[in-house]
């Protein structure tokens, strides 16, 4: 069935509705403050990662290496936009991942995600950190309390333009907003080291960036491609996640608690080959 051509729908369906790139085509980063982004950009970000999913279904890989993939595809465009050198045309091809591009590996340097996880003017740390909860680990974090201020600027005198890490303090302060944020700001700030559009960066308003976060098991990253080491940890977990997504795909509804005996025999099984797609 993998085989036959009509399993395209498994990339252009599935991996579109799990992974949200259909949030792709209603993403609007504000023009002013991301004049370099287009259509020809988003239908790129989109291309991208559907290959690298078609990819390793066609070719029976590992689906772990959807979180550590040492290779990508682009064309010159989104080569230019990820600053990788020597790509010349329209059409996209199969890179390999250079130390210098370590951090674009796997699904947490794509451009694809890190826009559907932000919001029109600038990143969001917490639908960052959420969407990697709910898609690559299967955590259903709680629903905010009700009320929750908007984000401001330091009323301090003379404190300056601050980072999103800065301006995120007073939430993480609120004890009704630390639970949960201790769960989903570490992993959305080592992913801020991308912008609302995916480019890699150092500085946020003139500001080092501080990308250092610790997960609830203790694990300390620096970074996304430590956060990537940290989470691959969790590789059983991903595949997990990953099989109840296929199976409620699958089954058109969602997935049900007797439905996890056949979602862990599945993992288990596929264990022993390394959790190789098929």
């Amino acid at each position: 069935m993998l085989a036959d051509p009509r399993s395209s729908s498994m990339v252009s369906n599935f991996a579109a509705q799990w992974l949200q790139l259909r949030n792709l085509q209603s993403a609007s980063p504000v023009a002013d403050l991301f004049p370099d982004f287009d259509d020809n950009l988003r239908q790129a970000f989109r291309i991208e990662t559907e290959m690298l999913f078609d990819t390793i279904m066609r070719e029976n890989r590992p689906v772990t290496e959807l979180l550590d993939a040492n290779y990508t595809f682009v064309n010159e465009r989104l080569a230019k936009h990820y600053g990788i050198e020597n790509i010349y045309g329209s059409q996209f091809r199969r890179v390999e991942l250079g130390p210098d591009q370590d951090m674009r590996r796997g699904l947490l340097g794509k451009g694809s995600v890190l826009t559907v996880s932000s919001v029109a003017d600038r990143t969001s740390p917490v639908l960052r950190g959420k969407w990697v909860l709910l898609n690559i680990l299967g955590v259903v974090p709680p629903d905010p309390p009700p009320n929750v201020p908007a984000l401001e600027a330091s009323d301090q005198p003379g404190a300056g333009p601050q980072t999103m890490r800065e301006r995120m303090e007073q939430h993480r302060n609120n004890p009704a907003c630390m639970s949960c944020h201790q769960m989903m700001d570490p992993i959305g700030f080592a992913l801020d080291s991308f912008d609302r559009v995916g480019r890699y960066r150092t500085e946020d308003s003139g500001r080092v960036l501080n990308v250092s976060g610790t997960l609830v098991d203790g694990q300390d990253f620096n970074g996304p491609s430590e956060l990537r080491t940290a989470l691959m940890h969790y590789s059983p977990q991903f595949v997990q996640t990953m099989t109840e997504r296929l199976l409620t795909y699958a089954l058109g509804r969602g997935v049900e608690y007797f439905d996890m005996p056949v979602v862990r025999s599945i993992v288990r099984s596929a264990a022993p080959d390394n959790y190789r797609f098929s």
